[in-house]
């Protein structure tokens, strides 16, 4: 290789650094100003969706206790009808299924103290108050 060809791949070399230094003297700080852009675009994004998230799990929350409310009145229109009809009309025998069926679901639950049935007349429980066994 000759003096000549090497001083102009040497030059080539030169030009080449200087204009990527240059290159890069003029592009970072716009990319980093870009860079902020972007995160600051993608933080705003997510906050947003964020945002909309709680908004509709509110809605959603707001939507099941409108839900429940007309669900208890519905119930308590049903128990006052049934309240209607037993004070008036129904016999002292149905009361008394009614009162076992109560007793029956608490003790499902696991809520109901050991109870022992004296025949009375107003059908009235004697409840066991002594320590169970454990």
């Amino acid at each position: 290789m000759s003096k000549q060809t090497a001083t102009q791949y040497s030059l080539g070399a030169i030009i080449t650094v200087l204009a990527i230094i240059a290159a890069l003297a003029f592009g970072y700080p716009r990319y980093k100003v870009w860079k902020k852009q972007m995160d600051g675009k993608a933080a705003f994004a997510e906050a947003e969706q964020n945002r909309k998230i709680l908004i509709e799990e509110a809605r959603a929350r707001l939507e099941a206790e409108k839900l429940n409310a007309e669900a208890e009145i519905e119930r308590a229109k049903g128990m006052a009808q049934a309240m209607q009809i037993e004070n008036g009309q129904l016999s002292e025998v149905y009361n008394q299924y009614l009162f076992i069926r109560s007793l029956s679901d608490l003790a499902s639950k696991g809520d109901l103290p050991q109870i022992i049935y004296l025949p009375t007349e107003g059908m009235l429980p004697v409840m066991d108050v002594s320590e169970r066994q454990k």
